[in-house]
C-alpha cells in the first residue's frame, strides 16, 4: 500500500499503479456505502499482494547486488516512505475528536491512537472485536490496521527473506518453494482462524501474511526472466485477474465468511494482474489501468486511504446522526472531500518527507532516531490526553430524583437533565455488569463445557436456572436481589456469550457459531437430567441464522427452536419464564448523554425502531404455546412512543442493547410476581 519505489527498480509499472486506483477506490465506495461495491473492502486485500510484490522485488534486487540487506536503510525508508503522512493524520484526527468525539468514548479512541502510533492497531482492534463486553461505534483510526499489518511484515519479512535465500544458495526454485511453504501454512491458519476467532484471522498477521506472500511469490517467480507467453493469453490472464477484483467487490458484502477462502478470489485475481502484466500485452488492462486519471489516484492512493475513513468518522460525528449517516453525505466525506484532502497531503507531507535532503543524505540512524523520538513524543503526549479525558467531568448538575421504594412505574417517567447523583455514573457505566462476567462464569465464544455457578442460596429448597445469552445473564441481578429480599432461591447461571437458549444456529462475524450449538445441548443435558423448577430465558433476538432467513422465515425459525428448548424443558419437568427483549440502540446511548447533559431526550430511542415488535409476538405465541410463561417488561422501559435513557436517577442501558445492574435491580419487582406465578404455575403479566 505505501512504496512505489521499488517498482521503479525493474522499470516503473504503470498497471500496479493502476491496481492501487482500483484497491482504494473500491474502499472508498464501500465505506461511502455505495450500494454497487457491497464487497468493496477486498481493496486492502489488492495492497497487500502489491506490497508483497514491491517489497520482495526490491529486497531480492538488494541481495542480489550486495550479497545482504541493509536493515537500517531498510527500514529508514520504510519509515520515511509510511510514517509522516500517517502520523500527521492522527494528529489532526486526535485534534477533531477533542472537539466533537462524545467525552464518554474518547478515551477509547485515544487509546486507539497510541495504539495506532505504536504499530499495533491490528493487535488492538482483534482483541476488541472478540471482547462480548466491548459494544460501541466505530473507531476513526480503525483503518489502520492495514498498515499495522504491513508494518509488521516489513519488519519481519528481509530477515526471513534474507536466511531463506542465502539458505537456498539463491536457486530461485528453492526460494520459492520455501516462500510458498510459509504462505500456504498462513493460508491454512487463515481458514482454520476465520471459523472460530474472525476478528483474529481478520486483523493478524499471522493470518494475513499469505496476502503478502503471494506478491513476495510473484516477485521471484518473474525475477530476471521474461514471461514467455502468446500476448492474447498474457492479456486475456490480466484482464481475468481484474475481473476477479471487481467479482468479488459485487459478489461479496458484509455476511461473506472473511478472510478464509473466499480472500482467494482477490488476492489470486491481483496476482493474476501482476504477473501477467510483466508481459506488456498490447490489449490488457494497463490500457485503462496507464490512464491518467488512474496513476494519479494511484499515486495519492496512500494518503487517500489515510484520510477518508477520519474523515467519515469524525465528520459524522460533528454533523450528528441523521446528516452524517447518509449516504450523500458518506459520499462527500469520504470520497469528494477525500480526494483533494490526500492531494495536498501527499503534495506537502508525503513526497517532501520521503525526499528530505537532511535525512536521505545522511546516515539511516538519522531516520531512525526522528522516527523513535516522533513515537515517543506522539504515544507520551497521546497517553497524557487519555488521562486528562478519563478524568474530566462528565456528569450532570441537575437534581436526583429518587425512585419510588414501590418498584417500577409504568409507563417510566423520562428524564430531560442527568441527575448530579446518576447510577450507575457515565464513567463507570460500562463496567456495571453482572457478576457472571467477574467471576468467569459468562462463557467466550469458544468455551464448551458447562459452567457450575451458583448465586442466591445454595441452600434454598427452591432451584431457578438461568440459561441463554448475554441477555440472559443481564437479568440475574434481579434474581440475586429477589433471593436475599422475597423467597430464596439456589440459582445457578448457565450463559454464553452470543449464544441463545433457543434452538437454532446462530452465525457470528457471518460464521456458524458451531461451539454454541455444542454448549447449548450440554447445558439441556444437564438440565433435563437434573431439572430446576424454574428455567429464566432471555435472549437478543436480532442473530443472523443459518441459512440467512430474514423477515417471517426468521421469525419462523426462532418460534420452531423456542418451542422445541421449552418443550424438553418443560417434559423433563421445569416450569420456563421466558423475558422478552429490551430495546436495540445503534449507538451507545450513554455516549449520547455524555453530549446532553441538559436534554436526556435528544438520546431517547424511538419506540418503533429500538424494538421488535413482531419478534416479540413471535416469542410470546411459542412460550404460550409450548406453555411456558412470557414475561414482557417492556412497560417498565419504554412510553408509546419512546424509550428513555435515564429513568429516575438510573442510567438505563450500559451499551447498545444490554441493561445496567442498577436498572434491572430496579425492575426486580416486576419480576418477582413472574417467578412466583412461574413456580405455581399461574399467570404472568403480559402472558
Amino acid at each position: 500500500m505505501t512504496d512505489s519505489s521499488a517498482a521503479r527498480t525493474r522499470g516503473f509499472r504503470t498497471d500496479v499503479q493502476g491496481l492501487r486506483a482500483i484497491a482504494v477506490g473500491l474502499v472508498l465506495l464501500y465505506h461511502a456505502g455505495i450500494p454497487l461495491f457491497p464487497g468493496g473492502y477486498v481493496g486492502v486485500d489488492v495492497f497487500f499482494v502489491i506490497s508483497g510484490f514491491l517489497i520482495t522485488t526490491h529486497l531480492l534486487d538488494t541481495i542480489e547486488r550486495t550479497g545482504r540487506v541493509s536493515f537500517a536503510q531498510f527500514y529508514a525508508r520504510r519509515a520515511r516512505r509510511i510514517l509522516p503522512a500517517s502520523l500527521v493524520v492522527v494528529v489532526l484526527t486526535t485534534l477533531a475528536l477533542v472537539a466533537v468525539a462524545p467525552p464518554l468514548a474518547l478515551p477509547r479512541m485515544l487509546e486507539d491512537a497510541i495504539a495506532t502510533v505504536l504499530y499495533v492497531p491490528n493487535v488492538r482492534f482483534a482483541i476488541q472485536d472478540t471482547d462480548y463486553l466491548a459494544d460501541h461505534a466505530a473507531s476513526p483510526f480503525q483503518h489502520y490496521w492495514s498498515l499495522g499489518v504491513e508494518e509488521q511484515f516489513y519488519l519481519l519479512w528481509p530477515l526471513v527473506l534474507l536466511v531463506i535465500v542465502l539458505l537456498a544458495r539463491r536457486r530461485r526454485a528453492v526460494i520459492g518453494a520455501a516462500v510458498g511453504l510459509i504462505a500456504g501454512a498462513s493460508l491454512l491458519a487463515c481458514v482454520l482462524v476465520t471459523q472460530v476467532q474472525q476478528p483474529y484471522a481478520f486483523f493478524l498477521l499471522p493470518t494475513r501474511a499469505w496476502e503478502l506472500l503471494a506478491g513476495g511469490l510473484i516477485a521471484i517467480t518473474v525475477r530476471g526472466h521474461k514471461l514467455r507467453l502468446p500476448a492474447w493469453i498474457a492479456a486475456f490472464g490480466a484482464w481475468a485477474g481484474v475481473g476477479a477484483i471487481l467479482l468479488a467487490s459485487v459478489s461479496f458484502d458484509d455476511s461473506t465468511i472473511f478472510p478464509g477462502f473466499a480472500a482467494l478470489l482477490p488476492v489470486v485475481g491481483t496476482g493474476a494482474v501482476i504477473l501477467f502484466g510483466t508481459a506488456r500485452p498490447i490489449g490488457g488492462p494497463d490500457l485503462v489501468l496507464g490512464a491518467q486519471p488512474m496513476q494519479y489516484i494511484g499515486l495519492i492512493s496512500y494518503s487517500l486511504y489515510l484520510v477518508h475513513w477520519p474523515l467519515l468518522i469524525v465528520g459524522g460525528m460533528a454533523l450528528g446522526e441523521g446528516i452524517g449517516d447518509t449516504w450523500w453525505m458518506r459520499a462527500l466525506l469520504g470520497i469528494a472531500l477525500a480526494v483533494p484532502l490526500a492531494a495536498l497531503l501527499h503534495r506537502y507531507i508525503e513526497e517532501p518527507a520521503r525526499r528530505a535532503p537532511f535525512l536521505v543524505q545522511r546516515r539511516p540512524r538519522a531516520t531512525l532516531l526522528a522516527t523513535g523520538a516522533a513515537t515517543v513524543v506522539l504515544a507520551l503526549s497521546l497517553g497524557a490526553a487519555t488521562a486528562w479525558a478519563m478524568v474530566r467531568p462528565i456528569g450532570g448538575g441537575a437534581e436526583a430524583q429518587a425512585a419510588p421504594a414501590a418498584g417500577p412505574v409504568d409507563p417510566p417517567p423520562t428524564a430531560t437533565n442527568v441527575p448530579a447523583d446518576l447510577k450507575p455514573s457515565l464513567r463507570t457505566v460500562a463496567e456495571d455488569v453482572p457478576a457472571v462476567y467477574a467471576d468467569g462464569c459468562h462463557h467466550d465464544t469458544i468455551a464448551i463445557s458447562v459452567q457450575d455457578c451458583p448465586y442466591g442460596d445454595p441452600g434454598a429448597s427452591v432451584r431457578v436456572a438461568l440459561f441463554g445469552d448475554s441477555h440472559s445473564a443481564q437479568w440475574l441481578p434481579a434474581l440475586q436481589r429477589l433471593s436475599a429480599t422475597g423467597t430464596p432461591m439456589n440459582i445457578n447461571s448457565y450463559t454464553k456469550s452470543s449464544c441463545p437458549a433457543v434452538d437454532v444456529t446462530v452465525l457470528v462475524k457471518n460464521v456458524p457459531y458451531t461451539t454454541c450449538d455444542e454448549w447449548r445441548r450440554a447445558v439441556m443435558k444437564k438440565l433435563t437430567a437434573d431439572p430446576p423448577d424454574l428455567v429464566v430465558i432471555s435472549s437478543y433476538s436480532d442473530y443472523v441464522l443459518v441459512g440467512e432467513p430474514s423477515g417471517r422465515d426468521r421469525r419462523e425459525a426462532w418460534s420452531a427452536g423456542l418451542t422445541r428448548t421449552i418443550a424438553a424443558l418443560r417434559e423433563a419437568g421445569s416450569e420456563v419464564i421466558v423475558i422478552a427483549d429490551t430495546p436495540r440502540f445503534e449507538t451507545a446511548p450513554a455516549e449520547c448523554v455524555s453530549v446532553h447533559l441538559r436534554d436526556v431526550d435528544v438520546c431517547a430511542g424511538e419506540r418503533t425502531a429500538v424494538l421488535d415488535a413482531a419478534m416479540t409476538a413471535t416469542e410470546k405465541s411459542a412460550t404460550m404455546g409450548a406453555h411456558g410463561h412470557f414475561v414482557d417488561l417492556t412497560p417498565y422501559l419504554c412510553d408509546d412512543t419512546s424509550c428513555p435513557i435515564v429513568i429516575f436517577d438510573l442510567l438505563v442501558y450500559r451499551d447498545m442493547n444490554h441493561l445496567t445492574v442498577a436498572f434491572v435491580r430496579y425492575l426486580a419487582p416486576a419480576l418477582a410476581s413472574a417467578l412466583e406465578m412461574g413456580r405455581s404455575e399461574g399467570d404472568a403479566p403480559g402472558h
